[in-house]
């Protein structure tokens, strides 16, 4: 049985508004037992965090373990093996900065899944969909203009997969649930970094949009959708989809709707300030670049509508590559220029346990949730910044009781 106490703890348990100035927390065996003001367990590890504060490990809700770039058709031309390897270090670099949970957005596979769960890949919890399904020329459609399949066969990458009609859905998304999968991913606008098909334009139809939700439905699980638009949000809360990711378009109308529906929205804000800093070295289209700096003002208003209305918001890098996601935090501090960092927090944790169905289990600091945590030098709540080089301000990582990575000093 292994015990540990964290003792002498400023901690935000991921949901009150409070900042609780001292609090222990004893860990048993993987799980939270008690936390109390002081906690007398004299045979425990004691690890004295001398009043840093303590929260919940952070949760990623819109993360890509299987793109080291922003060359998507080249990522689908990757040796296998090289693949694997670029995505076991994004994986064990986002745990190094306190990401204890990922929630993959496409291309996440039962690969990665059982390499984590077997100890191969130091890393997050990992919950994936398999390939993002997107119709036939649509934006998940990663085939460039002017390349012509020689056998005529539907797209599938890494990332995604082309499927048309509502047979093509079911067996598609029966599929990944038979890998694994612990939701499914639709693309049902167009994107701000590639010209594969408009913004404005509708993905997939009524029909094939819900057969995919009732194939998730059997299974317990859930449908996340890549929608930009206004009234592409508007189909995800009539036909049942669980989460708009991205959002960008979101009006006021459409935030109460959404908020009726308890519909969740994942904001990705990194990913828009990133490929409107970056679109010409990135090798992106010309026009991605204009296109972006008018969706990402918009995302703002979309933003301070859904919190306006009541929308609960998780929160998502949406971040590819090695170098983008050395600051995969700064999602936070961007966060923290609409809502109150105390939100914010909660977006990063309880929230987003919401989102992928462990409330009570992660995302929170609570008794018989699991034991991820992290010790961060500094307050979050005042500067979330803080996180944007969160290799360097998190003091100690901890995973299933496990201490991943610690500056700290146990006795």
């Amino acid at each position: 049985m292994t015990v540990t106490l964290i003792s002498n703890a400023r901690l935000f348990d991921g949901v009150s508004d409070t900042i609780f100035e001292r609090r222990d927390i004893l860990v048993e065996d993987g799980e939270i037992r008690e936390v109390a003001e002081e906690i007398d367990f004299p045979a425990a590890d004691r690890i004295d965090v001398e009043g840093r504060f303590v929260m919940p490990g952070l949760i990623d809700a819109h993360f890509h373990a299987n793109t080291p770039g922003y060359d998507f058709y080249g990522t689908d031309r990757m040796p296998p093996a090289l693949l694997a390897a670029h995505a076991a270090r994004l994986l064990t670099g986002a745990l190094d900065r306190g990401y204890t949970t990922i929630r993959d957005a496409g291309g996440g596979d039962i690969g990665l899944k059982l390499a984590l769960d077997e100890g191969l890949i130091d890393g997050p919890r990992f919950f994936y969909p398999g390939k993002g399904l997107t119709q036939t020329g649509g934006h998940g459609d990663m085939r460039r203009r002017n390349y012509v399949e020689p056998c005529g066969c539907a797209y599938s990458g890494i990332v995604t997969q082309a499927v048309d009609g509502p047979d093509e859905i079911r067996k598609a998304a029966r599929e990944e649930f038979r890998k694994g999968a612990t939701h499914l991913k639709l693309f049902l606008s167009g994107g701000v970094s590639t010209d594969l098909a408009p913004l404005s334009m509708p993905h997939f139809s009524d029909v094939e949009i819900s057969v995919a939700v009732e194939e998730a439905a059997r299974r317990g699980a859930y449908v996340m959708a890549h929608c930009h638009t206004d009234d592409g949000a508007r189909r995800c809360a009539e036909l049942g989809v669980r989460t708009v990711e991205h959002g960008s378009l979101i009006t006021p109308k459409t935030a109460a709707f959404l908020a009726g529906k308890d519909v969740f929205v994942v904001p990705t804000l990194s990913a828009g300030e990133l490929i409107a800093a970056n679109a010409r070295s990135l090798g992106l289209p010309a026009s991605a670049e204009e296109r972006i700096r008018d969706v990402n003002a918009r995302t703002l208003e979309a933003i301070d509508a859904c919190v306006s209305a009541g929308v609960k918001l998780g929160l998502g890098c949406d971040l590819h590559g090695h170098e983008f996601l050395r600051t995969q935090g700064r999602e936070l501090a961007l966060r923290g220029r609409v809502q109150p960092a105390i939100d914010v927090l909660r977006s990063a944790t309880s929230i987003n346990a919401e989102i992928i169905q462990c409330a009570g289990k992660l995302g929170v600091i609570t008794p018989g949730a699991h034991a991820d945590m992290i010790v961060i030098d500094g307050d979050p709540v005042e500067d979330l910044s803080i996180f944007t080089n969160s290799a360097e301000t998190i003091a100690l990582v901890m995973k299933a009781g496990r201490v991943v990575r610690s500056r700290l000093h146990s006795s």
